[in-house]
């Protein structure tokens, strides 16, 4: 246990931001996994809605330094490509 005030604040700090972090990568999964569930639906517009919803957190996850700006990339690229995959229902 520190006892000095400086490093008292800090872990006060981080343990407040640690869980900011994982509610905010939480969040994150909640909305990829809307983003799967609408495309596996085959409901397109709502897949595209739920798709720049996710775009949206994902980028405001690194805005406030959660995610690095090329792991955001990754995440939005490899949701990308499941939306644009011919899904089941139109085979």
């Amino acid at each position: 246990m520190a006892n000095i005030q400086s490093q008292i604040k800090r872990n006060r700090q981080n343990e407040r931001r640690r869980q900011r972090n994982l509610a905010v990568r939480s969040r994150l999964k909640s909305e990829a996994r809307k983003v799967l569930e609408a495309a596996e639906a085959g409901d397109r517009e709502a897949a595209a809605a739920q798709f720049r919803s996710a775009a949206r957190a994902i980028d405001k996850a690194v805005a406030g330094g959660v995610l690095h700006k090329r792991t955001a990339a990754r995440r939005k690229s490899r949701l990308a490509k499941r939306l644009a995959a011919p899904s089941a229902e139109t085979e």
